[in-house]
């Protein structure tokens, strides 16, 4: 029994005029994803594709102390709106543990400029999408769920190791021999945005009608996107360069 993964974007489908990643070697989309929301443009999107295609969603955020722990009201409002379930996991101790990165240590300011400029390493939080891929696989295993998905995308890579291909064929693998029993013979790991940029996700999602003012993407947090770090900052120049809408308030750069 070999794992599956859902990454290459060589095999699209379309949903309008819109060209989604497809499901390379892959003879069906799931049946049932637990899907990590962060409540992010990214992953609120992938949700929305997700159900559009008839796939049941289980969203899974985390509290792991991070200081736009706001962006939970927007995972929760997705869940609202797509009346599916949503779990939310306390790993607030981990803010304490794993000093040092911008987004769980007060002391550390958020870095502003370009999202792949090197000053964005400040952001790392180590493991992270490592220990809440675990976890989503465990919730896989007790709802039977044959699919975990998240939207890591190609802006993602510079940065972010847990972003990568190399990351994501691993973990699949690794996830099929650590539960080898119990999850779905049929498991796969959807990572359907791993080869596309920001602005596809953006096009996509308007042509699903995601409500992209109920998502959440600054990381200083506060009650409006900031407009200058790197996160505000891909979100607006995505929103430029697909030539939709952007009716997120920005508290400074907006033009």
């Amino acid at each position: 029994m070999s794992a599956r993964i859902d990454t290459s974007p060589s095999h699209a489908n379309r949903i309008g005029n819109v060209a989604a990643p497809g499901t390379p070697g892959i003879h069906r989309h799931p049946r049932h994803a637990v899907v990590i929301a962060s409540g992010g443009l990214d992953s609120t999107v992938l949700a929305y594709w997700l159900q559009a295609r008839g796939t049941q969603l289980t969203l899974l955020s985390f509290d792991y102390g991070q200081r736009h722990r706001v962006e939970l009201r927007f995972a929760a409002a997705t869940a609202q709106a797509l009346r599916t379930r949503h779990e939310v996991v306390d790993l607030s101790a981990l803010g304490r543990v794993l000093q040092g990165s911008a987004l769980t240590d007060s002391s550390v300011g958020v870095p502003e400029g370009h999202y792949t400029d090197e000053t964005m390493r400040a952001t790392v939080v180590p493991n992270r999408n490592a220990i809440m891929l675990d976890i989503a696989v465990a919730l896989a295993v007790t709802t039977q769920a044959d699919a975990v998905a998240f939207g890591a995308h190609a802006g993602d890579h510079p940065i972010y190791p847990d972003c990568r291909e190399r990351f994501t064929t691993s973990f699949a693998r690794t996830a099929q021999v650590a539960n080898e029993g119990f999850l779905t013979d049929d498991f796969q790991l959807v990572v359907p945005f791993l080869a596309s940029s920001k602005t596809d996700i953006v096009r996509l999602g308007a042509a699903l009608n995601v409500p992209f003012e109920q998502t959440w993407s600054c990381y200083r947090g506060g009650t409006e996107h900031c407009g200058t770090c790197g996160t505000c900052t891909e979100r607006r120049e995505a929103f430029h360069d697909a030539g939709v809408a952007d009716r997120t308030t920005y508290a400074v750069g907006c033009t």
